[in-house]
């Protein structure tokens, strides 16, 4: 049995037919071919998965991909505009807020996140806002400013 499925991802109208127990993330990586998300915990503690539906930061971990039906998806593939990096992707490379990149791309999702909702957050509510993503290797300090500077790229 599978269920039938039509969503947008990355601004591109997508159908399938897939087993009702699939994982967004499954999804989107093995059906898709995206695999700028990544899967680290299964768990949805690392926050590596991250993805914006409908422009909000979900663990794609946690979800089933029949749940996401109808949705709008953004995967850090969908990003970029005419080749250009999104604000909040330029940052993290300018601020060094990454180094073996796992974490990156939910990073950056949710970041994006937490600037739409929160335009102007310190220090303080950038560090409780990536609380759900996890880091092994920068320490966060890189992370934060690469947030308030992509958070000042944003609001221009």
């Amino acid at each position: 049995m599978s269920v039938s499925l039509s969503f947008s991802v990355n601004g591109k109208a997508v159908t399938a037919d897939v087993d009702p127990r699939t994982l967004l993330v499954e999804f989107i990586r093995n059906n898709l071919a995206l695999t700028g998300t990544h899967v680290g915990c299964d768990t949805g503690q690392c926050g590596a998965c991250t993805v914006l539906i409908d422009g909000n930061a979900v663990k794609a971990c946690t979800i089933l991909a029949a749940q996401a039906n109808g949705s709008k998806i953004t995967t850090i593939e969908g990003l970029a505009t005419d080749g250009a990096m999104h604000p909040m992707q330029a940052a993290f490379k300018e601020c060094h807020g990454l180094q073996c990149g796992f974490c990156t791309p939910g990073m950056v999702m949710s970041a994006i996140d937490l600037v739409q909702r929160h335009p102007n957050a310190d220090e303080t509510a950038i560090r409780e806002g990536l609380e759900g993503n996890l880091c092994r290797c920068t320490g966060y300090q890189n992370i934060v400013k690469a947030v308030q500077q992509g958070a000042a790229a944003m609001r221009r």
